[in-house]
């Protein structure tokens, strides 16, 4: 097998600390190459009519046939990605699937200020850089893809229009990014598994396990909030779609804003309830 690293698409050497550089490679086996063969031919006929409609889909891969989370399993634990991974932080380092958080991502690239806009304008995938002691890498696998669009990684200074069998490796909280393209429904849908790991110091058992119920929380929260609102039709979806593009606008400035104007919003609903019922 055969990789494209960090260094090679055009960033600086790797780091042992910070942020997770955004780097590139690729599956040559051909094993690996026939299980995702064989994985985005179940996904065409299982997601069928949903590869042909506008709004993009995401499903827990927890919720797959257990059989097709097998396959999962053994591209999510592909030694390239926890070479690319060690590669930064060092061969010391602790990393932790999170498979709980893991997706099959069928994407359609789709601006209309629901759940989904956010995907493909600027942003970061994660509201938790402020938080020390760790970092969560999230590998993009794409398993079908006929690179119509570009994928930016800005504070990586990185750019790939992925391909079937590349993946992209980045940090979910640090990595301002985007995709550049134009919905074409004739084109080769994307299809990709979206997997994410902790990273952590080895022995670091207390930091971690609280890193993971932190990272968790905030992420099924978010999720929610993004698929209710995706290609809104009604008042309270296009509503909680706005919320989500205003979070996401205030977080590209820093993480804690949106905290910040939701515990001011709290606030002044609860003062407001209280001086209505005096």
């Amino acid at each position: 097998m055969t990789e494209t690293s960090q260094l090679a698409t055009g960033t600086a050497a790797p780091r042992r600390t910070g942020r997770f550089p955004a780097c590139t490679g690729r599956f040559d086996d051909p094993g690996t190459r026939a299980r995702i063969d064989a994985l985005v031919r179940w996904i065409e006929a299982r997601f069928g009519d949903d590869l042909r409609q506008r709004p993009s889909k995401h499903v827990y891969v927890r919720t797959l046939p257990p059989d097709v989370i097998a396959q999962v399993d053994l591209l999510r634990s592909d030694p390239l990605i926890e070479r690319a991974i060690r590669r930064h932080f060092g061969e010391a380092c602790s990393i932790t699937p999170m498979p709980d958080t893991d997706e099959l991502y069928l994407s359609h690239y789709n601006k209309d200020y629901g759940g989904d806009h956010g995907l493909f304008a600027k942003h970061y995938d994660g509201n938790l850089r402020f938080l020390p002691g760790g970092a969560v890498v999230r590998a993009l696998i794409y398993l079908q893809s006929d690179a119509a669009y570009k994928v930016v990684f800005a504070d990586s200074g990185v750019e790939r229009a992925f391909a079937s069998y590349e993946f992209g490796l980045l940090d979910f909280h640090r990595e301002l990014h985007w995709v550049e393209g134009e919905y074409r429904p004739d084109d080769r849908q994307r299809i990709l598994l979206k997997c994410n790991y902790l990273v952590t110091a080895r022995g670091s058992r207390f930091a971690q396990r609280a890193l993971l119920a932190v990272n968790a929380g905030v992420f099924y929260v978010v999720k929610a909030a993004m698929e209710y609102s995706k290609s809104p039709r009604t008042l309270p979806q296009r509503a909680v779609g706005w919320v989500c593009n205003g979070a996401r606008l205030l977080n590209n400035v820093h993480p804690l804003l949106p905290i910040a104007v939701a515990l001011a919003a709290l606030g002044a609903t609860s003062w407001t309830i209280v001086r209505l019922a005096l």
